[in-house]
Order: C-alpha cells, then structure tokens, then sequence
C-alpha cells in the first residue's frame, strides 16, 4: 500500500482560539504518528478566521518539536509572499533542529485575497516570478560556494526535500522541468487533476534530488461510525466552502443536519465540483472509496485531510483512514 499522509489547516471553530487549534493540531499529529502516517503537512492561509496555520514556519516547528518520527513540513508555503532567501533560512533552520523530518511544499497562490496580498508586500511580482523563485530557493539549498555573495545560514548544503504543489498545469510541468516531486490539490480543485499528473510524469527529467516522478494526491476523508453521521459531519466543509465563495469566510462551523436548506442550487454544484474528491462515511465505504480513488489515479502517495468540527470525531476519521490503509495493504 502507498504511503498515507496528513494534511492540516490548524481549523479554529466556532467557540474555540487559536490556542486550542493549535493544541488539536499537536495531538493529530501525535496521533498520525502512531497510526503510521507518512507526513503531516501544515498550509499557509492569511486573513481567514478559521485557519491558524499562517505562520507555517513557526507551526511546523511546534508539531515537529511535540512528535518523534513523523515528516513535518510546509503543505504549502506559498512563495509569492517570501523572499526566497528567507524561505531558505526557516527551513534550513527546521532541518538542522529536526534533522531528516522537515518537508518544504512551494505553492504559487498567494493563499489569500488581493488586499491581504497587497499588506504582505509582495503582490507587485506574485506568481509570475514563481519559477524564477524556486530556483533561487532550491540554489540556497545547495553548499555554499568560495565566492557566493549571498548564502542561507543555516541552510546551505542543509537536506531539504521541496515539492511544488499546484492545482494546474504549471506547476505539473515545472516540477517535472525541476525534477521535484510534485502534490496536486485534488481536496479543492480537482478538475485538472488526470490532466496535471499526465503530464507530470510524460514530461519528468531526473534530477539530484529525484530519479523519478513521485505523485501526491490529496483527498477529503470523513470517516464515521455510520455512513449518515459521516455525511452530517461533512457538512462542516461544506458550510465552509459556501461561506467562502459568500465572501464570508469565518470560524469553522458546527455541523447541521439540513445542508439542503444552506445553500443554493448553484451554491450545491459549485461545492460538490470542487469537492469531487472525497470519501464520506463508514469504514466500510472509506475503504472502498479509497481504493477505489487510488486503483482510478495511482498516486505514489495520498494526503488525507479532513474538516471535521468535533476534535475527538477528527482523530477518529483519521482512526478510520488509517485502518482502511491497512485493510488495503
């Protein structure tokens, strides 16, 4: 069986902080841990009230320091908002504390609105110099040289493994050009996904850091007792993702159990188009669903993530996940 893996947005909900995101985010982590998880990744966001993970850098840390073995690391740092230079420095810095765990995911969004781009001063380049900022990043990560003007410390000559993340063509392409590992954001926006990952793989060249094409995928998993209680439970992503496209983004909401009566016709088709990819339910149909995902797209990896309100109903879907990896094995 391939490798699962985690993906975590540190959700604050509603009648909670940052505080105790945090605090969940931690124990999920330990968790995944001990259910053999591959990596827990962390992504950045900025100005949404429901995500606290958008110092990614600093949280990576937190999780890194309060678990033993896990890969920990960045899915994504979203390099329009950095200075490559810096970017190298934060995870030159994770890598020589967590020496072997730390992951870099680079994703080309902003992973934000246009005003809150514009506030982190970066906007004016943005994603059109994302590919000139990769390889300046990944060139930080090599030893420094005798006459290198600028180098990472730490960070030069440090082991950093840097995937490119995408939901599109370009950056399929240019990690295959790279020869980088690559994720696809198949959880939110999988339209392009048969299309990214063909095109990944015609197209790879090796490279140091990779001999051949390694594809992630990611997919939405609500595991529950019942295929109905997963179903109710999945209603707090899709509350969320109403709320966004609103332009109300808010604290992760509770589930309901009517979610015909939230949202629109429209408002239903878009969500379920950008939730394609998802399994809800029970353990039977979370085995079957992902076997059946992984048979159709044979990723060489698959992050799992899950918006579910309850911490304790969260741990157990990732519980249940992790058994049907096994059960697949």
């Amino acid at each position: 069986m391939i490798p699962f893996s985690v993906l975590d947005l540190a959700p604050i909900t509603e009648g909670s902080d940052a505080t105790q995101a945090f605090a969940n985010s931690l124990d999920l982590a330990r968790l995944a841990e001990r259910l053999g998880y591959q990596r827990f990744w962390l992504a950045e966001h900025h100005n949404m009230p429901g995500i606290a993970s958008a110092a990614t850098a600093v949280l990576i840390g937190h999780v890194a320091c309060g678990t033993q073995s896990i890969r920990v690391g960045a899915g994504g740092v979203m390099l329009p908002n950095h200075a490559p230079l810096q970017v190298a420095e934060q995870f030159g810095t994770l890598a020589s504390l967590y020496p072997g765990r730390i992951d870099l995911g680079l994703g080309r969004a902003p992973g934000t609105d246009h005003a809150t781009a514009h506030a982190l001063r970066r906007y004016f380049e943005g994603a059109d110099m994302f590919a000139q900022d990769v390889v300046e990043l990944l060139h930080y990560f090599e030893p420094a040289q005798p006459a290198q003007a600028v180098r990472a410390v730490p960070g030069a000559g440090v082991e950093v493994p840097v995937w490119l993340l995408g939901s599109s063509l370009f950056s399929a392409r240019l990690a295959a050009q790279l020869g980088l590992p690559f994720a696809f954001a198949s959880h939110f926006a999988p339209d392009a996904m048969d299309m990214a990952l063909a095109s990944y793989r015609r197209e790879f060249k090796p490279s140091r850091r990779l001999q051949q094409p390694y594809a992630m995928l990611a997919l939405n998993v609500v595991g529950a007792q019942t295929d109905a209680l997963a179903r109710r439970l999945f209603t707090t992503q899709q509350q969320a993702f109403v709320n966004l496209r609103r332009g109300k983004p808010g604290l992760i909401p509770p589930p309901i159990d009517d979610i015909e009566s939230f949202w629109t016709p429209l408002e239903k088709s878009g969500v379920e188009q950008a939730l394609a990819c998802a399994v809800v339910g029970d353990d039977n149909t979370v085995r079957d669903g992902i076997a059946a995902f992984i048979e159709r797209h044979r990723p060489d990896e698959l992050m799992i993530t899950a918006n579910v309100f309850d911490h304790a109903a969260r741990l157990r879907s990732f519980e249940i996940a992790a058994a049907a990896r096994d059960a697949l094995a």
